[in-house]
């Protein structure tokens, strides 16, 4: 939250009182009658003495003059910020701020602020938004102009609110065009137009396409939820037909008949894709709206935790958090953050008998210069039917979110803001020392304890949580860092881990090296022991993995250890990974 000083004349009226910002002030005075006219003219009170001509109500004309003077002092490079460089992405409610103050003062404070609120580095002297910001403005203006600045054509404002597409269909000339079947297909000619692919933007949605059409034929590109806009013959009769009417299935003036946004035809896939007219209108909404600024209270209190090391007021949510690391390349390995939550400890709000809760999370990992290397910001819902609530509160839900980080030494700051109830709020802090897997030397990856694990199919490779490589690992998450994961008795224990930097035999162009798991009880007995050879899971590759699932019903309850390690044959080194666990 930003807060602005502002010098103000209170004024009574009534039982309320009246703000007035100096600009307006002294264009009241200049207005005022002479000094005489206003002795002469001047009310007296109660006790005989002369009241302040400055302390009466404002009649309508007055107080129309001083908005007037208060709308022309906002002139100059603070008009032109307000009203050309960031027009398209202050909120309503920093742009009534912006419009509030009173002086040159305050309008450079609060700039200041604006751009500090969107820095993705606040401990850095550089803002990376701002930079970017005017980088898009130029680069808008330099090749999106058409007969006015590139920054006022739809183009311009969606490169500048949303930045580079991933890929842009070209159309510069018009011309032939097949129709895709949603769009009824068979052949037309078009007017210019570009379709402008983005794989996600955050707060619209995945897979997004955005139509421009320059129906003008003069350059100006407009954004079109209307995808017939471009069709060139869509009011020329017998033309441009769509497989459909050619067929004489249907017929061309069939498309002007209903009352939606676009005459595309009718098609085998064209109905049901026009019945979808309100989500394209959702999609401009959310395009053209100012970016928002996600969890800004969450941030503050991270500020406040990391510069005061306490706690804030109100009621703690406690939550806990893994991390684990696997290497992705040797300069940058994937850190997977785990959250777990108890549903005892969210706030549920039951509605239509589905009961809901909501948790806001924000992380932050910065380096030992403070400086902010990642952040994350996501929303967890919980529902559950109402007469299975109580019996719901005994379960928990988790969070994970992978993060790619060089190695190094970091910290990582998360808060977490229960939405049904604001003032519930939880904040962790830690180092994080992300390992370097070196060329020369045996490395290993974390070893996960997962409650589920299994493969993916390749196309959900490398995409969603709890999945690393071609594996689906949700790790158990521990209660305190000093306490082991548990299991049932029913259950299996499911382990995962990587090994890194195998030697490599010159003359078979394979490894070799002895991989053993061991389970062993809390007295350091082994009970358990198994050996794979490193052929077997991968004979031409420095890289292996090592998963496995294992019945634990005859074990008795207490605590255990499993334990994984390889010897390598060919470069003479060991390495292993243990990790504690509680069978119940």
């Amino acid at each position: 939250m930003m807060f602005f000083s502002r010098r103000v004349l209170f004024t009574a009226v009534g039982c309320g009182l009246i703000w007035m910002p100096s600009a307006a002030l002294r264009a009241q005075q200049n207005d005022a009658p002479p000094a005489s006219d206003q002795q002469s003219a001047a009310p007296t009170g109660a006790e005989g003495q002369e009241a302040d001509p400055l302390n009466r109500q404002l009649s309508d004309k007055d107080r129309y003059k001083a908005q007037k003077a208060l709308r022309q002092e906002l002139k100059g490079t603070y008009k032109t910020w307000l009203d050309e460089e960031v027009t398209y992405i202050i909120s309503d409610d920093e742009r009534k701020a912006f419009l509030s103050l009173a002086n040159d003062e305050e309008r450079e404070a609060f700039i200041e602020n604006f751009w500090q609120r969107r820095n993705p580095n606040p401990d850095s002297p550089e803002n990376e938004f701002r930079e970017e910001h005017y980088r898009r403005i130029q680069y808008a203006n330099d090749h999106y102009a058409a007969g006015k600045p590139g920054w006022k054509t739809d183009r311009g404002r969606i490169y500048i609110m949303w930045g580079q597409p991933d890929s842009i269909e070209s159309h510069p000339s018009g011309g032939l065009y097949e129709r895709p079947i949603e769009e009824g297909g068979g052949e037309t000619s078009t007017f210019p137009f570009e379709v402008w692919h983005y794989r996600y933007l955050e707060g619209v949605g995945e897979n997004i396409d955005i139509e421009f059409v320059d129906t003008c034929q003069c350059g100006d590109y407009h954004f079109t939820i209307d995808r017939s806009e471009k069709d060139a013959l869509k009011y020329v009769p017998g033309a441009g037909l769509t497989e459909y009417e050619e067929m004489s299935h249907s017929d061309k003036k069939d498309r002007f008949n209903g009352n939606g946004l676009e005459q595309l035809g009718n098609g085998p896939m064209g109905a049901g894709d026009q019945s979808k007219e309100f989500d394209r209108i959702e999609l401009a909404s959310k395009l053209f709206a100012p970016p928002p600024i996600k969890f800004s209270d969450l941030d503050a209190a991270l500020d406040a935790f990391s510069s005061s090391h306490k706690l804030l007021s109100g009621p703690p949510f406690p939550f806990d958090v893994r991390t684990d690391f696997v290497k992705v390349t040797d300069s940058m390995d994937l850190v997977p953050i785990t959250i777990q939550l108890r549903n005892r400890d969210i706030t549920f709000v039951t509605k239509d008998g589905v009961s809901k809760g909501v948790v806001n999370i924000l992380g932050k990992v910065t380096t030992i210069m403070h400086k902010t290397v990642q952040t994350f910001e996501d929303t967890v819902e919980v529902e559950e039917p109402s007469e299975l609530l109580e019996k719901a509160l005994d379960g928990k839900r988790l969070y994970q979110k992978s993060l790619p980080l060089q190695p190094g030494l970091y910290r990582l700051d998360i808060a977490i803001k229960d939405v049904n109830n604001p003032d519930h709020i939880g904040i962790y802090g830690r180092a994080l020392d992300v390992p370097i897997y070196q060329d020369d030397k045996l490395g290993a990856s974390s070893l996960i304890l997962a409650d589920v694990m299994n493969t993916v199919p390749s196309r959900d490779i490398g995409d969603g949580s709890f999945i690393i490589s071609n594996w689906f690992v949700r790790p158990r998450v521990a209660a305190g860092l000093a306490t082991p994961v548990s299991f049932k008795r029913g259950q299996e224990l499911n382990f995962w881990m990587q090994f890194y930097n195998l030697g490599i035999d010159d003359a078979t162009k394979s490894n070799s090296a002895t991989v053993t798991y061991e389970i062993s009880d809390a007295a350091g007995t082994v009970i358990l022991q198994k050996q794979l050879e490193s052929k077997d899971l991968g004979a031409h590759s420095d890289q292996l993995t090592v998963e496995k699932s294992l019945p634990i019903a005859g074990l008795e309850p207490g605590k255990y250890n499993v334990t994984v390690k390889i010897d390598d044959a060919i470069s003479k080194q060991e390495i292993a990974q243990s990790a504690p666990f509680i069978v119940e």
